[in-house]
This record gives structure tokens, C-alpha cells and sequence, in this order.
């Protein structure tokens, strides 16, 4: 298991019923977040100035970490992970399931060094935005088209030469919790020219972390790390297809508990 990754111990369970608690916790880890996320910028942003890239990346770990932690306690919602043991070797290009603020998070600790492709816009934002730039993140424009793509292609062969993993959310923003659209073929398009493989992820944060509102729900997140997939010499298309059916067949509702 790769360093950072963590699971909570048990099976996964559904969704735990709400309450009182819940709402305060749900709330008392809003504040948290943005206030944590705002201060470590400041900080972060100061001391990636002495620091090279692998390093500022362990920083963002902590960043995570804490997060993470703190939710565990105020809202009762951990995490765990199946698969591990098929991450392969190398760097790679990872398809990650987007219906949750969880996975932005969670991504630093899921996998080894790496970086996001997100929209543009987040790296304006004082602070958290010139952070996320001194990540190496690869910034876009959303609704660019054929930009979009020609810039994840140029920007990811040099993140992938560069030994990091390259993470992608292919439907390029949140979705429901148990919907989903037509995947970007960015990601199956950088992994066939630069001849490493698509590892798709899939979990179920949607169900306890929804998109929109304060609201978390008590339970565990079940992230699975699927088969990697080979994309050299295949269309984009067949591998989007080939990614999006298997981690929407996995991205279901929390398993019943009991």
C-alpha cells in the first residue's frame, strides 16, 4: 500500500441516520474547512518558496490529512480502501469518480505524487489558488473544447515525465450521487500517447457528502482502485467506455449494514 493510503477498518457501511449530532458536526467541520484550507494556504504558499515540488506535495498531505481527521470526528464519516494492490508500478493516469467535495481531499492521500487537472477559476482565488499552482495543477478552461484537451495532453507529458501521477475527473464537475455523463476523453487520450495506463477509481462519497449543503452523514466511504487499463493503440473512446462502465458500476449506493 502506497504511503498515505489509509482505510478504516470493517466493512463498508450505509449511511448512518441523522440527528442533532449531526447537524452540529456537519456544521462545525464547514467552519473548519474553510478556515484550515484558508490559513494552510498562507502558510503553504510562504514555504513552497524554499521547497522543491515533491516536498510541497507532502505539505498538501498534511493539509489533507487534517481534514480528514477532523471530519472522522466531527461528522463520524472515515474512509477505506479496496484494491490498493492494483496500483502498478511507475506513475500513471488516474479517472476518478466526481460527486463530492470528499475526492478533492481524499486524492492527495489515495495515491502517490501527484497532480489535478481542475478548472482555471480555482487558481484565482487568493491564496488556495497561487497554492494549487505551486502544485503543478493543470489548469483549464471549462467548456474549452479541443483546448481543454491539447492542454491536458502538453501540460500531462510533462507532469508524467516528471514522475508525478496525473489525476483526472473525467465528467469535469460534481454529479448527483448515483448519476453521471459523457467522460472527457483527455485522460484516454494523454494515457495512449504517452503510453502509461489508466487506473479508474470509484467510490461512493456522493451518499454521504453531497454536492451541495452542509449536511454529511455518518458512515464509511468505500473507495475501489479498479483494474488499470491499457490505452496504446486503442480509440479514446473504447477506454472512456471501457473506465466510465466500470467505475459507475462501482460508484453505487453505501452497502446496507448488518
Amino acid at each position: 500500500m502506497p504511503a498515505g493510503l489509509s482505510s478504516a477498518a470493517g466493512r463498508p457501511a450505509a449511511a448512518a441516520p441523522a440527528g442533532p449530532r449531526q447537524a452540529i458536526g456537519s456544521f462545525v467541520f464547514t467552519g473548519f474547512f474553510l478556515l484550515w484550507t484558508f490559513c494552510y494556504a498562507i502558510f503553504f504558499v510562504v514555504a513552497c518558496l524554499f521547497l522543491p515540488f515533491r516536498l510541497r506535495f507532502e505539505l498538501a498531505r498534511v493539509w489533507a490529512r487534517a481534514i480528514l481527521a477532523v471530519l472522522r470526528w466531527t461528522c463520524r464519516l472515515d474512509y477505506r480502501v479496496e484494491g490498493a494492490e492494483r496500483l502498478p508500478a511507475g506513475n500513471h493516469i488516474v479517472l476518478m469518480k466526481h460527486s463530492s467535495s470528499w475526492e478533492t481531499v481524499a486524492q492527495a492521500l489515495l495515491l502517490p505524487m501527484q497532480v489535478w487537472v481542475l478548472k482555471r477559476e480555482l487558481t484565482w482565488i487568493p491564496f488556495v489558488g497561487w497554492g494549487i499552482r505551486q502544485l503543478h495543477a493543470i489548469a483549464v478552461k471549462r467548456g474549452g473544447g479541443p483546448a481543454v484537451v491539447r492542454d491536458v495532453l502538453e501540460q500531462g507529458r510533462r507532469r508524467l515525465a516528471e514522475g508525478a501521477w496525473v489525476v483526472i475527473f473525467p465528467e469535469g464537475t460534481r454529479m448527483p450521487a448515483g448519476e453521471t455523463r459523457k467522460y472527457g476523453a483527455s485522460g484516454a487520450m494523454l494515457a495512449a500517447d504517452s503510453g502509461k495506463l489508466i487506473v479508474p477509481i470509484a467510490h461512493d462519497a456522493g451518499f454521504y457528502w453531497p454536492r451541495r449543503g452542509l449536511w454529511k452523514k455518518a458512515g464509511t466511504i468505500r473507495v475501489i482502485v479498479g483494474p488499470p487499463i491499457i490505452a496504446t493503440e486503442r480509440n479514446p473512446r473504447d477506454v472512456n467506455l471501457e473506465a466510465q462502465a466500470w467505475i459507475e458500476a462501482h460508484s453505487g449506493p453505501p452497502l446496507a449494514s448488518g
